[in-house]
């Protein structure tokens, strides 16, 4: 049945786009209207009927598995007062059965930190789901209801096999307006330093997704998931982001036999090898990624890998930027043993690096460098134990200000560097990631409120960002 589908599909919009001009401008009458006058319809109709029932059978087949979510308040948290959701209130996102005995995935975002979740099936059906467990690191969530019956469940479709170019139908709850189905194309594939999220590597579509969308599926048009909608750009029109099916399986899984994940650890500092930093290397073009601290007593360090070397490869898939890096590593388990190929001196090695468990303060100094996008006038770095030494910092995370540009906002209010931030605007940021987040909520011309320690002494600073 698939086969026959894919050939028809294929046979269809084949046709259409040879037959186009003949849809739109029809030559003669004779299309029109048969020899005996009776009116028929022209050919290319029922060519885009059949295009619109591809569409509208998907459509229907795809929405019984998307569901509304409704994070409920927590039991320390009063039910009543203005915090309350009223009954049939807009939904504050969605969520895709993944197995018919009731597990649902969903954005971490859209659940927060609720332990209990409303969930409204397409049947109208209201159910409590319980937090089976959470990834924060690719924002996504795994939720489980209990239904006294098998829930209709979609499957997945191989993330790496999707084309920039191909058609896919997103659903979801945009504004609580129930399993809302929008076509589009993939505009972009491996898309990364979005900063959503530690490992990004997303699909770009311009299939309309709005507030709501999260946590809903991509398919295509066979009726497989390709992605987790996830996060749509405000100031944009057609650029929305989704999960790849791929990693979102891998991340159920663990959920499911452990309720979190467990990631692998390589233990270095690394940053991008740019044109500049390639050439001062020996390195002919720019792939790969610069080790610029290898932790002591980690796997690099046993392995001997050393700072200066250039990671090329990992597992034979290629390395070009920290991100690719970080996700190549993450998606290896505990104990599993990586062959890592380095430059160094302008030669090659492979080295097999037994990977441990990933740790979660150490893990920030994989981050490369970031520069906030409010001219604030300041370079940042996550703390690293060597920054801390030489800072005279005892904090073991937090944003380290690595420079501060003269004449900037940070400059007149007195930072420098080797200052550690700890909050933007009453918020504690841990990290590159967490500091970036926190300044892209602030809109143009507000003030931003610093926390910051110099040498183990906190003191605040206001900043006012550029107009």
């Amino acid at each position: 049945m698939r086969q026959s589908g894919h050939t028809l599909r294929q046979h269809v919009i084949a046709s259409t786009i040879l037959l186009l001009p003949a849809l739109l401008f029809p030559a003669t009458a004779s299309a029109e209207q048969s020899a005996s006058g009776i009116r028929t319809e022209p050919p290319g109709i029922r060519l885009l009927e059949e295009i619109q029932a591809v569409i509208t059978n998907l459509a229907e087949q795809a929405k019984p598995s998307v569901v509304n979510l409704f994070p409920l308040p927590s039991a320390g948290r009063s039910r009543e007062g203005p915090g309350e959701r009223v009954p049939n209130a807009s939904g504050s996102g969605s969520g895709l059965i993944v197995g018919s005995d009731g597990y649902i995935v969903t954005n971490n975002h859209v659940i927060g930190d609720a332990t209990e979740i409303e969930v409204r099936l397409s049947d109208k059906t209201k159910l409590i789901a319980n937090v089976v467990g959470k990834d924060p690191d690719t924002d996504l969530a795994l939720l489980k209801v209990t239904a006294g019956r098998p829930l209709p469940s979609a499957r997945f479709g191989d993330s790496t096999a999707v084309k920039v170019g191909q058609w896919v139908l997103a659903v979801g709850n945009p504004f609580g307006l129930d399993r809302t189905v929008t076509l589009g194309v993939v505009s972009g594939i491996g898309r990364e330093n979005i900063n959503l999220s530690r490992y990004e590597n997303f699909i770009q579509t311009d299939a309309s997704i709005n507030p709501g969308n999260s946590g809903g599926p991509l398919f295509n048009l066979h009726g497989e998931v390709i992605g987790i909608n996830t996060a749509i750009i405000n100031f944009a029109q057609g650029i929305g982001f989704a999960i790849p099916s791929n990693m979102a399986k891998q991340v159920i899984e663990q959920l499911m036999a452990n309720g979190k994940v467990v990631r692998g650890w390589l233990g270095v500092g690394i940053q991008p090898l740019t044109p500049e930093l390639a050439k001062k290397f020996g390195v002919i073009d720019s792939d790969g990624v610069l080790v610029n601290e290898v932790f002591e007593k980690d796997p690099a360090a046993t392995a001997g890998i050393k700072p200066g070397d250039i990671i090329v490869t990992i597992d034979g898939n290629i390395v070009d930027s920290p991100n690719k890096l970080s996700r190549l590593i993450g998606a290896l388990s505990p104990g599993a043993t990586a062959r890592i190929e380095v430059v160094r001196d302008r030669n090659r090695l492979m080295l097999n690096v037994p990977l441990i468990e990933r740790r979660d303060a150490a893990i920030v100094a994989s981050i490369p460098q970031a520069k906030t996008e409010l001219k604030l006038g300041l370079d940042v770095q996550d703390l690293t134990a060597g920054l801390a030494d030489k800072f005279n910092l005892r904090e073991s995370n937090g944003v380290l200000i690595t420079k501060v540009e003269p004449g900037s906002l940070a400059q007149a209010e007195g930072l420098r560097e080797g200052d550690l931030i700890k909050e933007v605007n009453r918020v504690e940021v841990a990290s590159v990631g967490e500091f970036t987040s926190a300044i892209s909520r602030v809109r143009r011309g507000d003030t931003v409120l610093l926390r910051v320690l110099r040498e183990n002494r906190a003191f605040y600073v206001v900043l006012k960002s550029a107009e």
